[in-house]
């Protein structure tokens, strides 16, 4: 993904983004683990708005 992450404001969804943008480009592992993070961190978010 590269070294800067996207900012969106929200701490939890940046560090997200922070972690899956620092893991290693050829460590498929990570970057999977990285991304369901993220993942599951925006649908946290997103279920956030309905309440």
């Amino acid at each position: 993904m590269g070294d800067e992450a996207p900012e969106t404001g929200d701490i939890l969804i940046d560090a997200a983004l922070r972690d899956l943008a620092g893991t290693d480009p050829s460590d498929l592992e990570a970057q999977v683990s990285s991304g369901e993070t993220l993942l599951r961190t925006l649908q946290g978010r997103l279920s956030d708005l309905g309440s």
